[in-house]
């Protein structure tokens, strides 16, 4: 009479909610979409999208498909896809994402890096013959990585 239903978490769909009043202290890593409207200190790994209500707020390092951040983060935040800082929204950290939109009112102090959805694997190129890159391929490779390193802290100094 009665079956058991096989759950698969969505990315689009709220899973996880930390309310208003709840704090949470440690990393927190889920495939489903996040919704904060309380605090959090420790890091955020999402699969779907995280959502930082008005009265959120989190001291983290985000990583997630898209953000929308409404109330305050103290750390650094990775979308792959879009991140939107509304017009309530404070960001103290730095930003790579696809696409950035901040409302007119939202407060963004850090630097940005803005990089293209990665392609769908069927629309990769192929290395040359013999898998070494073209000196184009490394300059440009390079270019990134000092890119990458100068958003994620300072260089190392010579030796």
């Amino acid at each position: 009479m009665f079956t058991a239903k096989k759950y698969a978490p969505g990315r689009s769909a709220t899973d996880t909610l930390i309310g208003e009043g709840s704090v949470l202290e440690g990393s927190l890593i889920s495939a489903a979409s996040l919704r904060l409207e309380g605090r959090i200190t420790g890091d955020i790994e999402c699969a779907g999208d995280v959502i930082i209500g008005e009265r959120g707020f989190a001291t983290s390092n985000i990583t997630a498909r898209e953000v929308i951040l409404a109330g305050r983060v103290l750390g650094n935040i990775e979308a792959a896809g879009k991140l939107t800082i509304t017009a309530t929204g404070s960001l103290q950290g730095n930003i790579r994402a696809a696409a950035i939109s901040i409302e007119e009112g939202g407060v963004f102090q850090g630097m940005s890096l803005m990089e293209p959805k990665a392609p769908a694997a069927s629309a990769r190129t192929e290395q040359p013959e013999g898998g070494s890159a073209t000196g184009k391929d490394k300059k440009a490779a390079k270019a990134r990585e000092v890119a990458l390193n100068g958003l994620n802290g300072p260089a190392p100094e010579p030796s």
